[in-house]
């Protein structure tokens, strides 16, 4: 008889050792200033490593900040907690009163050795209201017929936009009311394209902002004449005005016969600036004589260049008021007696009036 012979041996089930892994990981998140966020980061077969959160800076890795080692945090910050979920092995970072500086990459970390581990990354986005950069353009100084370039540049999140208006929503000199971009190019600047122009930055976070930067152009003299021809009769005064406009102020002259008149006893003359870029200038002749009647000469010169325009002083048998309906100046008895003329005229003719109707 044969006997079969069966050798029982123990089945030995050896499980293969798995490596950790992160099965999960919180997405791209973006929220406001002052919101709450929640970090999740779950892990396989990581039970016997640790786990750690971390704030990184990808330019300079060492430089990172850890914020909690397995269930317990690392740092003193009532705003950073930590929640340990052992049923899905999540461990959950939650930021509290989310600030600026919050934003940056935040890091799950399963340390296997010194010199391996596994890591998932995180961004974390802040919305922040757009803040005009300091080196945009602040003002500018320009000759006429140059080129200018305004500059503006704005942080935040998000990336806020950026245009062009002028004040009073004027037209600007690309035309339009209205730019957008970060650069405006005026090829070549006239004296029309002076004033205040603003670069507004927004991206929907806040009231945005607005910086004002002011243009100013420098140009030649330009004149204007409102009367150039100006009537008087003798012994009065006599008024001659001429406006300017011109950056930077301009001197101003008056000018007869080949001289340059001053204050005297037969002239005054006055300068009043109105703005940065606009002159009055008045000569008063005073009691007019004769030898007063001509052309006179306004001229204003700055370091662009210099223009001049004539008004003619005439004679004329009844005073023009202003200015002689305000003060005479008309001294002795000849002034008086043709003070009296006059009058004596203006009675005569009322009283003509009068009789015949």
């Amino acid at each position: 008889m044969y006997f079969n012979i069966i050798f029982l041996l123990p089945l030995i089930v050896v499980e293969a050792q798995r490596n950790p892994t992160i099965s999960y990981i919180t997405r791209e998140q973006i929220t406001n200033i002052g919101g709450v966020i929640n970090l999740e980061c779950s892990v396989q077969f990581a039970q016997d490593y640790p786990i750690f959160w971390s704030r990184i800076d990808p330019s300079a890795p060492r430089d990172s900040l850890t914020l909690s080692s397995g269930s317990s945090m690392m740092i003193r910050d009532n705003r950073f907690s930590l929640r340990h979920d052992t049923a899905t092995s999540t461990y959950t970072l939650q930021i509290k009163d989310i600030q600026e500086s919050d934003a940056g990459t935040y890091q799950c970390q399963v340390v296997i050795t010194m010199t391996n581990k596994i890591t998932a990354d995180v961004q974390v986005l802040v919305r922040m209201p757009p803040i005009i950069s300091d080196n945009s353009t602040r003002s500018v100084v320009v000759s006429e017929g140059q080129a200018v370039r305004l500059e503006c540049y704005a942080g935040g999140f998000p990336p806020p936009k950026i245009y062009w208006r002028r004040e009073s929503n004027a037209i600007l000199p690309t035309g339009g009311s209205l730019h957008r971009g970060s650069i405006l190019n005026i090829p070549r600047v006239t004296k029309e394209d002076r004033g205040t122009y603003y670069c507004v930055a927004d991206n929907g976070v806040g009231r945005g902002s607005r910086r004002n930067i002011n243009v100013e152009v420098e140009f030649a003299p330009v004149l204007t004449i409102a009367r150039p021809r100006v009537g008087q009769a003798l012994l009065y005064d006599a008024d001659l005005e001429c406006h300017v406009e011109a950056y930077p102020p301009p001197a101003i002259t008056w000018i007869k016969d080949g001289f340059v008149l001053t204050n005297n006893q037969h002239y005054q003359v006055s300068i009043f600036a109105t703005a940065d870029e606009y002159t009055d200038s008045t000569l008063r002749a005073v009691t007019v004589e004769k030898k007063q009647y001509g052309i006179y000469i306004c001229r204003a010169a700055n370091k662009l260049g210099i223009n001049q325009a004539n008004v003619e002083l005439f004679e004329t048998v009844v005073p023009v008021c202003p200015p002689a309906c305000h003060v005479s100046r008309n001294q002795g008895a000849i002034s008086n007696s043709l003070n009296l003329a006059v009058f004596a005229t203006c009675v005569f003719i009322t009283l003509v009036k009068i009789v015949e109707s």
